[in-house]
């Protein structure tokens, strides 16, 4: 069952209740760890994708396969380990080429469940990028000193400047990286270099976060639709397709495609939405800030949260920090505040279940729903208490922040 790293304990304490042997595979941000051998395959009854990302699908060819999103694995761990033990699961046949975690098969899934798998595929990969030159940055101004140079705030020390140089390399690949991932989710290894053009021709051409998100889009597609132009060719020429003609033309077709039909009109959003921020009433920032810091922390890491989280990185890579501060702090909410939450509906904690309590914490403070999830299996009704309780306290006021 390959799954995010912070799933396993809900399948694997409904699999033990009921006396089923299961073996979970976690796919998450570290990597993919507990990985299932041919042989352990080859053995089992059923298979079960709980993911919310394109997987290495080739070898579970000719397996009853359930596959399905992250969010079934907390809610329906029962359901889905009698679908797949039933019998009744649907094989799951390979095409020959999903051997990476890109363009794997996504039949019978709907067009906006696609769309969240590439994104997410984008996002996923961008975010190491993002947070370790972001909080290099944050050093360099932490270590400057304002009063020599108000204007070259962040670079005047030679410290500074270290710190800020690093982070701001690390930062430029934050474009690239999500549209070329993006791309690859679609086109599998041959979209990589198509996307990541197209990510470094947002930066250039003033387009930003929307345009790169754009550009992976079109460069994945645009790399299928080569897939097919190019499939009349003789088997012979097979092998210079991904090094030769599809790099070539796909370069080409999202350069043309960025500069002269992206550029413009998401170049214009994009500067009116940074001058609209800049110049938004204080009052107004407050509102936006209680909306991005309650969309954060409504559904624990699901499609309202990405949803806030990449609108928040957009605006952070054009320069637009304060709605990010925002984010930031309502996202920390829904860990820390599930301790707080049992003392209130007076439930005790025992056992693996009182040590979550610090796993709860840790997580929170970072960013990360990964300790709410057990406890959403333990008590799933407890959700609808702390999403109020995050709604009133999970914001902070953007302006000043």
């Amino acid at each position: 069952m390959p799954i995010p790293s912070w799933l396993p304990e809900s399948l694997e304490q409904h699999a033990k209740k009921r006396g089923v042997t299961i073996k979970v595979e976690t796919n998450g941000s570290g990597g993919a760890k507990n990985v299932l051998t041919p042989a352990e395959i080859a053995a089992a009854d059923g298979i079960i994708i709980a993911a919310d990302k394109n997987v290495a699908m080739a070898r579970f060819d000719g397996k009853k396969t359930v596959i399905t999103k992250v969010a079934d694995g907390i809610n329906k761990a029962d359901e889905l380990i009698d679908e797949a033990l039933s019998g009744q699961a649907p094989v799951y046949h390979s095409n020959g080429s999903e051997t990476a975690e890109g363009a794997a098969d996504v039949a019978g899934e709907s067009l906006g469940r696609q769309i969240y798998k590439h994104l997410m595929n984008g996002v996923s990969h961008m975010l190491p990028f993002v947070v370790g030159g972001g909080i290099l940055i944050a050093m360099a101004f932490l270590f400057d000193d304002y009063s020599i140079d108000p204007k070259n705030f962040g670079s005047n020390t030679p410290l500074a400047k270290f710190f800020k140089d690093i982070g701001g390399a690390a930062f430029g690949f934050m474009l690239p990286v999500l549209a070329g991932f993006i791309s690859m989710s679609i086109a599998d290894r041959p979209g990589l270099a198509v996307g990541f053009v197209g990510g470094a021709l947002a930066g250039v051409t003033g387009s930003g976060f929307l345009g790169a998100l754009v550009a992976g889009f079109v460069g994945g597609y645009a790399v299928n639709f080569l897939k097919k132009v190019f499939n009349v060719l003789p088997d012979s020429l097979d092998g210079i397709k991904p090094v030769l003609l599809y790099p070539f033309f796909g370069i080409l077709i999202i350069g043309v495609v960025s500069m002269f039909i992206i550029a413009p009109p998401v170049g214009a959003l994009n500067a009116w939405m940074i001058d609209t921020l800049k110049n938004m009433d204080p009052n107004a920032r407050i509102l936006l800030g209680i909306v991005m810091g309650g969309m954060m922390a409504i559904d624990m890491g699901g499609p309202i949260n990405k949803a806030a989280y990449v609108t928040g990185t957009g605006l952070l890579a054009s320069g637009e920090f304060h709605v990010m501060a925002a984010v930031m702090a309502g996202g920390m909410v829904p860990a820390t505040r599930y301790r707080p939450l049992h003392h209130v509906l007076q439930e005790p904690l025992h056992g693996e279940r009182a040590q979550s309590r610090y796993h709860e914490l840790r997580h929170g403070s970072l960013l990360h729903h990964g300790g709410c999830y057990p406890v959403r299996s333990w008590r799933p009704a407890a959700r609808h208490p702390v999403r109020l309780h995050r709604l009133r306290y999970g914001w902070c006021p953007v302006d000043g922040l």
